[in-house]
């Protein structure tokens, strides 16, 4: 076999298919300026295991539900991200295990994680209680926001509050998804 002729047309394949991503991803709505990241922000009381509570659907999460998120501290200073749920129209859990940096200092809720080796997503704590214990997260773009819980639910008064941000942010709360929680 001739493997030299198979190189070409795979490193072209590769390249539009990471352009078309890329393309793609531009076409979405940034997240408005005047949107600041929690600071200070206390990178170890945010490890631990979060339930999601909302999201917006996109490939990944699509047909989940009992998605949780767990991020360890790594001896290399990267946070280990496992995000787990249950598939119920295939009946089974599925699991995507990746990683994630701080984008500035560490004292800023501003992450990037990666499921797909070098390419990283914006993952920006917005809001979040005193406590820990509820966090409002947006991606990059207004197609990505999460609220998660280290909790199955979350109170009225936190729901609404994040809400309101959100759309402040310019999300489109119509595409929320909430997630539930029952396993």
């Amino acid at each position: 076999m001739n493997y030299k002729k198979l190189i070409k047309p795979i490193a072209f394949t590769t390249v539009f298919l990471y352009s078309l991503t890329y393309l793609t991803s531009c076409k979405a709505s940034k997240i408005p300026d005047q949107i600041k990241v929690v600071k200070p922000f206390d990178s170890n009381s945010y490890l631990g295991t979060w339930y999601e509570i909302a999201r917006f659907d996109f490939k990944h999460e699509k047909d989940l539900s009992n998605v949780t998120a767990t991020y360890t501290l790594k001896e290399d200073g990267k946070i280990k991200v496992v995000n787990k749920g249950y598939n119920f129209i295939k009946n089974k859990w599925v699991e995507a295990k990746g990683k994630a940096k701080f984008t500035s200092l560490k004292d800023q809720g501003s992450l990037q994680v990666s499921f797909f080796g070098p390419f990283y997503s914006g993952y920006h704590v917005v809001m979040m209680e005193p406590d820990y214990e509820t966090a409002l997260v947006f991606g990059d773009t207004t197609d990505y926001i999460w609220i998660l819980s280290r909790k199955k639910t979350i109170s009225e008064t936190v729901k609404q509050k994040f809400l309101a941000k959100a759309t402040e942010a310019g999300y489109d709360l119509n595409r929320m998804v909430w997630t539930k929680q029952d396993k």
